[in-house]
């Protein structure tokens, strides 16, 4: 059996992200379909005292023009790395690990980064290393996948000779699942149950916030952060 998963690139994302990728054989980053404002894409939330808040990478917009993925320009003449970085010290950094990762952050965020998906890219594929996730990784712009919908997603499948597609849970309100029978490629659904670890300002498994960042079960948790993540 060969299990593709897709997604598109988000920033820092929770913790279902790479659960789907720990369980495919291969994963693809949709880099080329439309860029969405208001969702992940280039924003996530993490754990504070009182709650949570969205870190937000600014972008250049067009509009109602659409943009793809991989053509989105960071907003620049903001100064958002510092921020992000400022506000992971603030709420992190007496958590336990936070210094097994701060330096790669702090090295990040030094950097000028130009499109949201290579800012994104390189964090995510950092956070797979550190889960120690091997997941064969691909971009859609390097597979000439031209179709839309669910015959993207069966091509893409067609295109690394997978016969098993896994989605996640939401994938159920807009796949047409009689195509991938017609293809002959089994579809599946993601069933990720989020776990309770220890998380900073939670006095009671109650004050646990789940969906935040994976960054704060990494730095909460630190080198365990596979094992809670992959617990079933």
């Amino acid at each position: 059996m060969m299990v593709v998963s897709v997604h598109q690139p988000q920033y820092i994302p929770w913790l279902g992200y790479f659960d789907k990728i720990a369980h495919s054989d291969a994963f693809v980053f949709l880099d080329t379909v439309q860029y969405k404002a208001g969702e992940f894409q280039n924003r996530n939330k993490i754990r504070i005292k009182d709650g949570w808040m969205w870190l937000t990478v600014p972008v250049i917009s067009k509009g109602k023009a659409r943009q793809r993925i991989c053509d989105v320009i960071i907003d620049n003449s903001v100064n958002w790395p510092r921020r992000h970085l400022r506000s992971l010290e603030i709420w992190y950094g007496s958590s336990p690990f936070f210094d097994n990762y701060y330096h790669f952050f702090k090295d990040t965020y030094s950097k000028r980064w130009e499109r949201l998906s290579e800012l994104c890219v390189h964090i995510i594929n950092y956070i797979l290393k550190e889960l120690s996730i091997n997941t064969p990784i691909y971009f859609e712009s390097d597979l000439d996948i031209k179709k839309t919908g669910t015959e993207r997603i069966i091509q893409i499948c067609k295109a690394l000779r997978a016969d098993t597609y896994l989605s996640g849970i939401g994938g159920k309100a807009y796949l047409e699942e009689e195509r991938f029978k017609e293809a002959k490629i089994r579809l599946v659904y993601q069933d990720f149950v989020h776990p309770v670890y220890h998380q900073r300002f939670c006095l009671s498994e109650e004050d646990f916030i789940p969906n935040m960042s994976i960054l704060d079960l990494l730095f909460n948790e630190g080198a365990n952060s596979r094992n809670i993540l992959l617990r079933r």
